[in-house]
């Protein structure tokens, strides 16, 4: 039976992997949290792929504040770049096959058709660079990774714009959310379900690929089918970006072009707002 290590199982991406995880019983699974293993450690990392031999990694750690990162820049890189390339390493040296997750951010936003895996990257913020750096040495240390870029991404698990929007709905009478940001969410649950198709094809083509869920829309609109789905009344404002200043700068679009992944892998990807719905439906229950 095939091993499957899970590093960062606690996150968002992480705990969907453990409930998807039912669904796939021809595969081990071992999820390890922060605290179980921190990747940038190698020899706890050789310590645990010695033991468990695994055929495949699926990295779901990461430094995840994009504000955040602005004044702590040696943390991101170092969880999100050289902690990345420690794993690759301990892959390699075990024979394992890497899945690492990535994101829109490498991409400056100022495209208007949607990117494609060989468009130039351009990060305009610190987490952005951190992950594309992460990239670079995934594939540097081990060829035999894939990457995986995705956006926007929410789940019943863990902190996301879903979860903050029906927070903030029940609480005030009216909210402001951009409009003028574009690209396509991506709920985790499904992103699950694709890496471990994708292991189970036993077909593993090493490079990068993209995947959202299918649609274009604004923060505004995801906010607007939030608003919808859980039948609010809570008014909501579109802003421009200008409106609402971050440390951070964020890319104005950031739609990912999902053919790689479908042509290769030949994986059916969901409407955005059909996955919107699922989602809220669990939290719901």
């Amino acid at each position: 039976m095939q091993k499957i290590v899970i590093t960062g199982a606690n996150g968002q991406l992480g705990q969907e992997l453990r409930a998807a995880s039912q669904n796939y019983a021809q595969f081990e699974f071992v999820f390890l949290t922060k605290d179980d293993l921190e990747i940038s450690d190698d020899v706890s990392l050789e310590k645990v792929f010695s033991t468990t031999a695994p055929s495949f990694c699926i990295n779901c750690a990461a430094y995840t504040g994009v504000d955040k990162a602005e004044i702590e820049k040696e943390k991101a890189f170092l969880i999100n770049a050289e902690a990345v390339g420690t794993l690759a390493k301990a892959c390699k040296k075990s024979n394992t096959k890497l899945i690492h997750i990535s994101t829109d951010y490498v991409f400056d936003g100022n495209s208007s058709t949607p990117l494609t895996e060989e468009d130039g990257v351009s990060p305009i913020n610190v987490y952005g660079g951190s992950k594309l750096k992460g990239e670079q040495l995934a594939f540097t240390h081990n060829e035999q990774t894939i990457v995986i870029r995705t956006s926007w991404v929410y789940s019943e698990f863990g902190n996301n714009f879903v979860k903050t929007m029906i927070r903030l709905m029940n609480e005030k009478e009216s909210i402001n959310v951009i409009n003028d940001q574009i690209g396509s969410p991506t709920y985790a649950a499904d992103l699950a379900d694709t890496i471990l198709q994708i292991i189970s094809s036993e077909k593993f083509i090493p490079g990068i690929y993209n995947y959202s869920n299918e649609g274009r829309i604004s923060w505004y609109d995801f906010a607007t089918a939030i608003k919808e789905l859980v039948n609010s009344s809570c008014n909501i404002n579109p802003i421009p970006t200008s409106q609402y200043p971050t440390p951070a700068k964020r890319p104005h679009f950031s739609l990912l072009d999902k053919r790689k992944i479908k042509d290769t892998y030949h994986v059916a990807i969901a409407d955005w707002k059909e996955s919107l719905a699922v989602c809220i439906n669990r939290l719901s229950k």
